[in-house]
């Protein structure tokens, strides 16, 4: 069985700075960056006292996205 369609890949980063800007040389665009945290987040990431930095990356043709993601808690 192929892959069809990838909506959304998220990969945990250690740098965000150089993950976005090793991402965008290879053609994604920055659609947007913020903090979480809260009771909402503990629970999709299945963790407590999250508190995290993610970016969103477009694929060119928008087919698809990157998240990066930074952890600063736990």
């Amino acid at each position: 069985m192929a892959v069809k369609r990838m909506d959304n890949v998220l990969i945990v980063v250690e740098d965000m700075e150089r993950a976005i800007a090793f991402f965008t040389e290879l053609g994604l665009e920055l659609e947007g960056q913020t903090q979480v945290e809260g009771d909402f987040v503990d629970k999709t990431v299945g963790l407590k006292d999250v508190r995290a930095e993610i970016a969103m990356l477009r694929v060119p043709d928008g087919s698809g996205r990157v998240e990066l993601t930074k952890f600063h808690n736990p």
